[in-house]
């Protein structure tokens, strides 16, 4: 027996290592990454900064071109460059390889060289000018204007649905922490609610953070309805769908108008003063899908559905602030903007129910307002590349995979049935012959569960490279057992 390595394993141990690297990998890149999205047009997309390849100015003075690319550049083209993942953007065409990025910057590997008519190396194309840019491209987020670092944050930030972008006055899909929503500063501790007896004599359920990290449960045993880290008066993630900024708001100030009303959460005051109340500024709802406009840091555990356990408000609490005739869908022959309340004073943020666009007025007057916000009309598509298939189906044979993706294993198989037939043939032969003496090598180290050194690897295969008899003796087989065909060539067995 020979003296094991410090690295030794067993063959089932290597094995087992190598299929959960796998999977670890296929959990982390979902989506095949084969494939740029610039030649599908404007697209709603995740889309990745490359601070690498365009870094941040040092100042606002400096001069800075922003760019994005896809999920599949991310990956292939910056792979080992330092990328901020800036989640969603609307109406967003991949940058990679265009004029956007500098000359020096990586050329894009996935598209169609039009000077080569080749793939890859393409550089200098032209960027589309209806791509809009913030501050996230930076990798700033927030009106705050932090940089997001997953391992600092606490809490999760909300993105805005976006009516206006930057040069409008708008925020352009932002990432907001909800005290900066608030007017609160940033950095605070968290503030803590004294429990308040409800009119049934019951104590109102109050968040609290465990030591483990995990939410307590609250003191009368039901779930509770806060979050963590949101500041007081700040609308529970489960009784909205999106949320409009207090900048979109300003910039289209015609949207204030619903707030209260069916459909929309009573108004978020930016101006600090909602966290001065008890915190109802939330309506009863009940637990909408979950969004995908919410940023969590990366280390977070999924949320706890509470369904179930959720408290109703009175109905004193829960009425929303609107005339009766503006609820009366097709039931009033003006048009629902008539009945709608005056706008709230003061700079504030919506926050919308799932069904909000069913509230909304679309009258002949409205109408032409909400056509510049496709978003308010409909709920948007979100591309999603091709999800990258397992290696092997349920009846055990290999799965179409793309070049790039895939076990060796995989890529090999890929690699010989693309190829000229004799050559496969004979690729094939040496490959079994490899195989067979290979495993029966390891067979022995299998049975009886005693690692294999790696020493024992390199002397194998040393004496293998110079067994010749052993070669020959399979050639030999090789022959005997294939089948010979019309033109001469032999194909083994079960090929």
């Amino acid at each position: 027996m020979s003296q094991q390595s410090e690295t030794s394993q067993t063959a089932q141990d290597y094995i087992a290592s190598q299929l959960s690297l796998e999977a670890d990998a296929r959990e982390a890149l979902p989506y095949q990454f084969d494939t740029c999205t610039k030649p599908l047009g404007p697209l709603r997309q995740s889309v990745y900064a490359c601070l690498t390849c365009t870094p941040p100015p040092a100042s606002p003075h400096q001069q800075f071109t922003p760019a994005g690319v896809c999920y599949s550049c991310s990956i292939s083209c910056h792979g080992e460059h330092t990328l901020v993942e800036i989640f969603t953007k609307r109406d967003f065409v991949c940058d990679c390889g265009t004029t956007r990025l500098s000359t020096s910057g990586t050329p894009c590997s996935l598209r169609l060289n039009a000077a080569t008519g080749s793939k890859g190396g393409v550089t200098g194309e032209e960027a589309r000018d209806g791509n809009k840019y913030n501050h996230n491209f930076q990798g700033k987020f927030c009106g705050c204007g932090e940089e997001y670092d997953p391992e600092k944050e606490k809490g999760t930030m909300f993105q805005c649905l976006g009516l206006g972008y930057v040069d409008d006055g708008g925020c352009g899909e932002d990432w907001w922490h909800p005290e900066c929503l608030m007017g609160l500063p940033r950095g605070l501790e968290e503030v803590k609610q004294e429990p308040k007896k409800e009119s049934n004599g019951a104590l109102e359920t109050v968040e609290e953070e465990a030591e483990d990290g995990v939410e307590a449960t609250a003191t009368n045993g039901t779930e509770p309805v806060g979050q963590d880290d949101a500041p007081p008066g700040f609308p529970h993630e489960d009784d909205f769908d999106h949320l409009i900024c207090y900048k979109c708001a300003n910039a289209f100030p015609w949207i204030k108008h619903y707030a209260g009303t069916e459909g929309f959460l009573r108004p978020l005051p930016s101006d600090g003063t909602a966290a001065q109340t008890n915190g109802h500024v939330q309506e009863s709802a009940q637990p909408t899908a979950e969004s995908d406009n919410k940023k969590r840091k990366a280390e977070e555990e999924p949320e706890d559905s509470q369904e179930s356990n959720k408290k109703a408000k009175t109905d004193e609490e829960s009425a929303p602030v609107v005339p009766a005739e503006a609820t009366s869908n097709g039931h009033s022959d003006k048009p629902r903007h008539a009945s709608l309340p005056h706008a709230p004073a003061g700079s504030i943020s919506i926050f919308v129910k799932e069904d909000f666009r069913d509230h909304l007025c679309r009258c002949p007057e409205c109408f032409p307002r909400l056509a510049k916000h496709p978003q308010l009309l409909e709920e948007e598509e979100v591309y999603e590349p091709p999800v990258s298939e397992s290696d092997h189906n349920e009846n055990g044979s290999v799965a179409g995979r793309s070049a790039n993706s895939g076990s060796l294993l995989d890529r090999g198989e890929a690699a010989l049935s693309s190829m000229d037939r004799v050559r496969a043939i004979e690729g094939v032969m040496a490959y079994n012959m490899v195989r067979d003496k290979v495993k029966a090598f390891l067979q022995p180290f299998a049975q009886s569960g005693q690692a294999v050194g790696a020493e024992d690897i390199k002397a194998y295969f040393a004496k293998l490279r110079g067994d010749d008899q052993g070669i020959n003796d399979a050639a030999v087989g090789a022959e005997s057992g294939g089948a010979v065909q019309g033109d001469g060539r032999k194909e083994q067995d079960g090929y």
